[in-house]
């Protein structure tokens, strides 16, 4: 895919330039009512030119063990079934992962740790996730990301988790019948997630609450009806600096993702390794 204002398509980049919508129509985001098309449309987004400008280099250059294939290299959208009652939320797609496969924490490390957790405790068909045409299927858990285009260095910037913050905001909304826990990885990804709970219609404590590995907070419904309340869970981030150090291990990630899968109502079983 080609940046440049021609706008030429990239053999190499799946969907060309044809976006379906940038995050700046707020009123047609309200319009949405399905999660579907919100993937969409978020797949579609240009809205920042510095990820634009590097998700497409990274896909265009790609790495060399991956040098054969087609990258996704666009904003990528949330992962799992309409009715989720857990949800994870991440920090923003890897270079040579979802913006390579086009699904969230598919084909890295990260992921491999990740949906290793979720098959651990019960909650995915597999504990693989290498393409988005490898099977994976998610029992009552999505995946999301507060930013949703790979950054350089994965550092994005305040400005751009902001442009980015309405697609978070509407998937809260659509989910928000079903959802009853919340997982968030990481501190970048627990102070994107609090104003957009904000937004979304639950009721953030004051003064917001400090990100920490095994905190929960509970998230009232504004208002006021307990079955629209929600249960938010702090866990250190699932990257290589983490589990490589042993900051975060398996068996803690596991035990966050119980916890939080009971609270959401889901049936978790035993580990068994």
């Amino acid at each position: 895919m080609d940046s440049s204002p021609a706008g030429r398509s990239d053999p190499d980049i799946v969907g060309g330039l044809d976006g379906l919508g940038a995050v700046g129509d707020l009123d047609a985001l309200a319009d949405l009512d399905a999660l579907t098309d919100l993937d969409a449309r978020i797949a579609g987004c240009r809205a920042c030119p510095r990820l634009v400008a590097w998700r497409e280099e990274v896909a265009r250059t790609r790495r060399a063990a991956f040098a054969d294939q087609t990258y996704w290299g666009r904003p990528v959208p949330g992962y799992g079934p309409a009715d989720a009652s857990l949800l994870v939320v991440g920090l923003a797609p890897a270079a040579h992962g979802g913006n390579r496969t086009g699904r969230m924490f598919t084909g890295d490390r990260s992921g491999d740790v990740l949906y290793a957790a979720l098959h651990d405790v019960g909650l995915a068909s597999r504990g693989t996730s290498v393409s988005s045409d490898d099977g994976l299927e998610l029992y009552g858990v999505r995946v999301t990301s507060p930013v949703h285009c790979a950054p350089p260095a994965n550092k994005p910037t305040p400005g751009e988790r902001d442009t980015c913050r309405p697609w978070l905001v509407r998937e809260l909304e659509l989910l928000r019948p079903t959802l009853r826990s919340v997982v968030v990885l990481g501190a970048f990804g627990w102070q994107a997630a609090l104003p957009a709970f904000a937004a979304a219609g639950w009721t953030v404590p004051r003064p917001r609450p400090v990100f920490a590995h095994g905190a929960r907070v509970s998230l009232g419904a504004r208002d006021g009806s307990a079955a629209g309340s929600v249960e938010l869970f702090g866990c250190f981030h699932v990257s290589q600096r983490n589990t490589f150090t042993g900051r975060l291990t398996p068996a803690m990630l596991r035990d966050v993702l119980r916890t939080a899968a009971g609270a959401a109502g889901l049936t978790t079983r035993p580990y068994e390794g």
